[in-house]
């Protein structure tokens, strides 16, 4: 997978991990931004689940015909050789919320 932009929805393989860190292969949002994007080899994501708690730094999204949760504890910086497929973009007030909920848990 060549180019991929903030908030895009990317197939992630997540395998191997440890401990309590999310499996498989599974949608997740690209969080890094484009500038970094565009000139690593390196994406920041952030795993989608439809399973877990209602955590405030969990973000609630609808996607794909489902409904989860953007789990923004579980950020991870991955390899594109890691990246399957491109399934779509977060809604701008989805994105919004990700940005918002991002700056709360590392603002000072």
């Amino acid at each position: 997978m060549v180019g991929v932009s903030r908030f895009d929805v990317v197939l992630v393989r997540l395998d191997p991990t440890r401990g309590s860190e999310m499996r498989k292969t599974r949608p997740c949002v690209v969080v890094s931004p484009d500038e970094m994007n565009q000139a690593l080899r390196t994406v920041v994501v952030a795993p989608m689940t439809t399973q877990g708690h209602a955590y405030p730094w969990r973000v609630p999204v609808a996607f794909g015909g489902q409904a989860g949760r953007i789990a923004l504890d579980q950020i991870r910086t991955v390899d594109r050789e890691r990246l399957a497929r491109r399934v779509g973009h977060l809604d701008a007030g989805t994105a919004l919320k990700v940005l918002d909920t991002l700056a709360e848990m590392f603002a000072p």
